[in-house]
């Protein structure tokens, strides 16, 4: 085959392949590049890897006024909480939409999907006064902690990872069902016992959806966390390397940001092989 004919027939699909990986891996090479620069300007880094140095990283970890492992410690542990009670409770919802017939079910779907019509931003207001009341009475459930911010988190991901798991359960035969309830299996025992088992792809893309979502969220953990810095999330804390007017820690910030994408990629990397089945058996349904 000559080169033409190559090119027309297979070629342009590795041109736009490469391309495509270029146009991704760029940013994530020139951060990378902007932490182990130790000029202290984002400008420095323009020539990659010009100075390597692991002082951005050292200066990161060792500011005492900008607690980053706390901050860490925070994100991970609010968003692997939300991430695991969204696949419970969205699968709940789902194989009750999915697999009960009862007055309302129909509106119940489709008042979820329209409720993901609209922002998140939409919300940030009812959200703030509701947990400042709501303080009142409940302090642990108040503006500032972490609990009411898991709480918002499970509450605003319910409809869309409900509509997409529900689909997915519908392709799971209901003769599974007829056979275990022969058995004497009630709706909880088939729940937890084959059913989860068998839509396992799709809770892997829902937690990694929910995990990834809540990781990096800051709007909404700007208003509810507050001002303390104790309590903080890697958003709103690397947040404080570059909104002050005099001074931009932006090597310092790309460090705390490769640090903080490690979480998303491990867990990226372990549930990959059930991404694309997830998806795409959950979205034709």
């Amino acid at each position: 085959m000559g080169f033409g004919k190559w090119m027309r027939t297979i070629g342009w699909r590795h041109l736009v392949g490469l391309v495509a990986v270029i146009f991704s891996a760029f940013p994530l090479v020139y951060v990378l590049s902007a932490s182990l620069n130790p000029a202290g300007t984002l400008t420095g880094s323009n020539k990659l890897f010009d100075a390597v140095s692991l002082e951005n990283y050292s200066k990161l970890l060792a500011d005492e006024s900008r607690p980053y492992l706390k901050w860490y410690v925070n994100t991970i542990v609010i968003a692997a909480v939300s991430a695991i009670g969204s696949v419970l409770i969205g699968a709940a919802a789902a194989y009750a939409f999915s697999r009960m017939r009862f007055k309302g079910r129909r509106p119940g779907l489709m008042g979820l999907l329209l409720v993901q019509m609209f922002p998140a931003l939409l919300t940030v207001v009812a959200i703030f006064l509701l947990l400042t009341n709501l303080g009142d009475v409940f302090p642990s459930l108040g503006v500032g902690s972490r609990l009411a911010l898991i709480l918002v988190y499970l509450g605003g991901a319910l409809g869309t990872n409900t509509y997409l798991m529900y689909g997915f359960f519908n392709t799971v035969p209901a003769s599974l069902d007829e056979a275990a309830r022969v058995d004497g299996a009630g709706h909880a025992r088939i729940f937890f016992t084959i059913i989860l088992r068998l839509v396992a792809p799709i809770l892997a893309v829902v937690g990694l959806l929910s995990f990834n979502g809540t990781f990096t969220e800051f709007v909404i953990a700007s208003v509810v966390l507050g001002n303390d810095s104790s309590k903080s999330t890697l958003a709103i804390g690397l947040y404080q390397y570059v909104s002050t007017e005099n001074n931009t820690y932006w090597p310092i910030f790309s460090a705390g940001a490769v640090l903080a994408a490690i979480p998303v990629m491990i867990l990226f990397l372990w549930l990959q092989k059930y991404i694309v089945s997830g998806l795409t058996a959950g979205s034709v349904k």
